[in-house]
């Protein structure tokens, strides 16, 4: 009987999520709200309308607006409005190992997966982690 042999992840290809959320900068911030709460994401990609990163967006950049239109039911501003557009990216190709010790600190615990200027995907902190347990079972 042959031992079943564990394939060890290597890329970010082997971890990413590749249907992700994703917003359009006109997104309001309260269905973008909605829509982190259900994925369960501390943050998402914005794109435009052909996949093109254009931008992101955390919840941390939303709390205090939201905070504000909850408290005297104003109007609710667009993602585009509040979204970084400085976006630490990464490639399908890149490392694992390369990854983590990015996320080693403060670096962002969601990376947007892009490839020929398209979002093709995201990769977590918790995909990292999980690909880091699996790579050091091969050990």
């Amino acid at each position: 009987m042959k031992a079943t042999q564990l394939k060890v992840p290597s890329t970010l290809r082997d971890i990413m999520s590749r249907d992700c959320y994703r917003v359009k900068a006109r997104t309001s911030i309260l269905e973008f709200a909605h829509g982190l709460t259900h994925h369960r994401l501390p943050g998402a990609p914005v794109v435009d309308d052909l996949d093109r990163l254009v931008g992101f967006i955390s919840e941390q950049d939303i709390l205090g607006k939201l905070l504000d239109s909850a408290y005297h039911c104003g109007q609710h501003a667009q993602v585009g409005d509040l979204m970084r557009h400085e976006v630490l990216s990464v490639g399908p190709n890149d490392s694992i190992t390369d990854l983590a010790q990015r996320m080693n600190g403060h670096q962002p615990k969601v990376y947007p997966v892009v490839e020929q200027g398209r979002l093709i995907g995201v990769v977590t902190r918790r995909d990292v982690l999980s690909a880091l347990l699996t790579m050091q079972a091969g050990c």
